[in-house]
């Protein structure tokens, strides 16, 4: 039996065109970003020859609006009819690993079990390019033996950490509504991006599947714009998509981050300040941090750190 569609998969429809998966929940239709589409004049090429051009978020909701508007939404959603071949980063691994060498040196250091480490985004559907980063997927409670070893890689100096024009270059891609020094403080103690023989790398927290079933799923209720100061209880998927911190607060029973900007941006034991859109689930109230694509005006921050340091 074929295993469900799941986060940070790719899939490609019956007209070629190819899609990050972004969410877990894909019972009825696969919620997803379009990442690159068939073109002769594009610069990607894969092995068969066949050129893609490569589409920015911005680009991509009004390719989708004016092609395929039956699949515009928040995300995009392509029905499983629709869908021609699933790609999956834990799938292609030693595809990628075996032609790649930094993925290869990844690989080895993290020195993971099968089936529990893969490889998203270009290198994943093999239109990547000389400027390509390396997006490493872990999954479930292997990606916290990953961030063990990129911690110990730099400081060991195995894996090299990021410069500072690097950070500069990934706050102002983010454009995240803190400051580039409170941006800086909160990315560096992650421990889940440096770079390996000169290419920038991500490791990036994915559920196993059977955790999936527990994910977050829905919109709920809409009560309004609020920002709390509480307390983080448990953390243990703040690297998650989306982020959730559970928190001890007088009506917010959990933080949800739908941005990778606020992804494991406390610890549990914590105090965090968020700002964000507060949805009743149920008979429990959640703050969502990223309730757009640019998450104008939300945001998540350790008071704690920034305590600790200011």
């Amino acid at each position: 039996m074929p295993r469900p569609v799941r986060l940070r998969d790719f899939i490609e429809d019956e007209d070629g065109w190819l899609y990050a998966v972004s969410t877990y929940d894909n019972d009825e239709r696969i919620g997803c970003v379009l990442r690159y589409v068939p073109d002769e004049q594009g610069e990607r090429v894969n092995a068969e020859g066949r050129h893609y051009t490569k589409y920015d978020f911005e680009e991509a909701y009004d390719l989708i609006s004016r092609r395929k508007p039956q699949y515009a939404g928040l995300l995009h959603h392509v029905p499983h009819g629709d869908v021609k071949r699933v790609l999956k980063p834990d799938h292609e691994i030693g595809r990628i690993a075996a032609a790649h060498p930094g993925v290869q040196k990844l690989v080895s250091l993290f020195s993971l079990p099968a089936g529990t480490v893969g490889c998203t985004g270009s290198l994943l559907c093999g239109l990547e390019n000389e400027s390509s980063d390396i997006d490493l997927v872990v999954y479930g409670r292997h990606w916290f033996e990953a961030q063990a070893r990129v911690r110990e890689g730099i400081r060991s100096g195995r894996i090299k950490k990021l410069s500072g024009p690097m950070w500069r270059k990934v706050y102002e891609k983010r454009r995240p509504e803190i400051s580039y020094e409170e941006f800086v403080l909160h990315e560096q103690r992650k421990w889940n991006r440096g770079q390996i023989g000169g290419t920038y790398f991500d490791i990036l927290y994915t559920r196993s599947y059977d955790e999936i079933r527990r994910a977050p799923a829905g919109k709920g209720t809409v009560i309004g714009k609020m920002t709390i100061e509480a307390d983080v209880t448990d953390a243990s998927l703040a690297f998650d998509s989306p982020a959730v911190y559970e928190v001890e607060h007088e009506s917010v029973s959990r933080v949800l981050s739908f941005t990778h900007t606020y992804s494991g941006q406390a610890l549990a034991g914590e105090t965090i300040e968020a700002c964000g859109v507060c949805e009743r689930h149920g008979a429990e109230l959640w703050l969502v941090v990223g309730t757009t694509r640019e998450a104008r005006g939300e945001y998540i921050v350790s008071k704690t750190l920034l305590g600790h340091q200011f």
